[in-house]
């Protein structure tokens, strides 16, 4: 394991908007977890800091700087990695409960 695919210090976190894995420290409103964040830059809903990728315009999640303990790159999908399960190639699987539109 490359010494960019371990957790990292937050203070080495890249903040031009690339999207990384974050720990987010344990507190009283539960335990530790990972998220996928970016830092994002001051803009007409607020100013720049850590927000949480699926974020959306009005309803910003966002970390301040003690709640997230360290991060790592997001890992990179190989298109040879044999990991990957091949498309559905079977007869068309019908909806269930309409298409949902």
């Amino acid at each position: 394991m490359a010494e960019t695919d371990r957790w990292q210090p937050m203070s080495r976190a890249p903040r031009d908007g690339t999207r990384i894995l974050v720990t987010v420290r344990s507190a009283e409103q539960g335990s530790a977890e990972v998220d996928v964040a970016y830092w994002g830059r001051s803009d007409q809903l607020g100013g720049e800091g850590w927000r949480a990728a699926d974020s959306t315009p009005g309803a910003v999640v966002e970390y301040s700087e003690p709640e997230l303990q360290c991060w790592m790159p997001l890992p990179i999908a190989s298109p040879a990695s044999e990991d990957r399960p091949a498309a559905w190639e079977g007869e068309r699987i019908e909806e269930v409960d309409g298409s949902g539109i």
